[in-house]
Formats: structure tokens, sequence, C-alpha cells
């Protein structure tokens, strides 16, 4: 599977579709491309540069395990970190690479690497930050592992992970998009873009296996094409990351569309974002 996964964000780096891809390859279209993405990301979801800020980068060797358009990348470096990322697709890193170029940022090394086979020797970071990531990948006991290798033996890793008690998983994407996407497909509604997107792969599934949870939260978190994700409870971390003993846990982000939620006061409770610090166990 994971050259599906692969193939998918290849096609779709991460975030990009929705402030306008890159039309050009040019230096002044990529800045222009990362000054729109980082105002719309931070303005989104203000509680990440929060929560980068609670990390002591300065003086530490980071590794980051999937690297988007290299916005936290780059506020890594920005806090002193030194930097090193591995994403599973070259136009992820070549976009991470541009953006280092452009900001005048150093870093150590930035590769096209699984995070299953990781080019990194063992013991060599401080760090192994990943957000949004790990929870895309079918084989994590293994990933984890290799992430347990590079990470030094009093090493953290700090991951944001999609939360199961979310209001985005119990009520959203279990409830109402399965009843939305019924109803449309019931009424035989033909609509554009991402919902036109979700009643053709119906057609080819059928809708009952499509429905099933096994499948809709895949194609309910980053897209109809989506071939995979996960989410998880507090206390099913431990149970796939055994090589760490989890330090700490808390939820952020209110966020179930179609649902206006984003103003509810209890993204500590059912927000859609769990962040896990770990540590490696010796």
């Amino acid at each position: 599977m994971e050259n599906e996964i692969k193939d998918f964000w290849q096609m779709h780096p991460c975030g990009a579709e929705l402030v306008g891809d890159l039309n050009e390859e040019t230096r002044a279209e990529y800045a222009d491309f990362f000054a729109r993405y980082d105002a719309f990301r931070y303005a989104k979801e203000p509680h990440i540069l929060t929560n980068l800020d609670r990390i002591d980068f300065a003086g530490k060797r980071v590794l980051e395990i999937g690297l988007g358009q290299g916005a936290d990348g780059e506020q890594i470096v920005r806090r002193g970190g030194i930097y090193s990322g591995a994403d599973l697709t070259d136009e992820s890193v070549k976009r991470v690479k541009m953006r280092f170029s452009l900001h005048d940022l150093s870093f150590d090394r930035i590769e096209q690497a699984s995070a299953l086979e990781l080019p990194f020797d063992d013991n060599s970071f401080d760090i192994v930050f990943s957000h949004g990531v790990l929870h895309h990948i079918p084989e994590i006991k293994k990933a984890q592992a290799a992430l347990a290798r590079v990470l030094k033996p009093d090493g953290k890793l700090i991951v944001m992970l999609y939360a199961k008690w979310s209001l985005n998983y119990l009520v959203s994407i279990c409830v109402a998009r399965r009843l939305g996407l019924l109803a449309m497909y019931g009424l035989g509604l033909r609509p554009g873009g991402i919902y036109g997107d979700h009643i053709a792969n119906v057609k080819k599934t059928g809708i009952w296996k499509y429905l099933a949870m096994d499948n809709f939260i895949n194609v309910s978190t980053d897209g109809p094409f989506n071939p995979y994700s996960k989410v998880y409870e507090a206390s099913e971390i431990a149970q796939d990351f055994t090589d760490f003993e989890v330090v700490e846990t808390h939820k952020e982000f209110m966020h179930a569309p179609p649902l206006p939620v984003g103003w509810l006061p209890l993204a500590g409770i059912l927000g859609w974002h769990l962040w896990a610090t770990m540590k490696k166990r010796n």
C-alpha cells in the first residue's frame, strides 16, 4: 500500500489545493505560494505555533517525518533546531528545499525516504517531530521502530494524530457525512467538486462498501481518494508505539465539517488533533 499512499500525496501535496497550488515553478511563484500557504495554515490552526513554542528546539538535532510544504520545518529552524527532514514524495522534498533556499534557512539533510526505512544513523536525533503524518502509515509499528532507532537514548517523539474521541470523528464522519452521502446517492443527485468525487467513488465500489468505516475514515479525512488514515484515542497510542513511553497527550482544533463548530470552546475535549509527546524506551 505504500506505493498507493506515495502516489496520492505526490499528486496532492499537503494543503496545496486549499490556497491555490503553484501555476509555474519559478522562485517568485514559490515565494508567493509559501506566503499564502503559511498565512492560511497558521490563521486556521494557530495552535500549531503555540505547540511549537512549547518545544525546546534550540541546539537540538531534529528530524521531521512528512514535510508537507515545509511550513513547520521553517518554524523549527527559526526556533533554533538543527533540521533534517524525510518525506515519501519527491514533490514535497523539492518544495521544502526551495522554501529553505528562498528564505535562506540552513538544514542538515532533506531526504526522500520511507518512514519504514530511514536513511539516518542510529542515535542521531534529539527530537523526531511529525504533524499529521504517522496516522497515514499502515505499518505504523515498523515505522515507530525506525523512529526509535534514529533517536538518541533520551530522545523525544512529538506527533499529531487524528483523534477518535473528537466531534469530527464521532459526529461528522461517523454520522453526518455518511447520512449526507447516502441521501445524495439515494436522491440521484450529481453534485460537483468533492461531493461529486464521492458519488463517483460510490458508483465504483457500491454504497455500503464505501460507507463502511474502514473505508470511510480514509476518504473523509484528506479527500475522497486518500488511501489510508487511522484515528487514535490516547490509550491506543501506546499499543502502536511500543518502543516509546507516552509522556503527555492533549487535544487541539475544533473541526468537524460541514458542522460550524469552530467557535465551540471544547477543543481540549473534542478536538480533532491529538498531540502526543513520547520518550524512547531504553
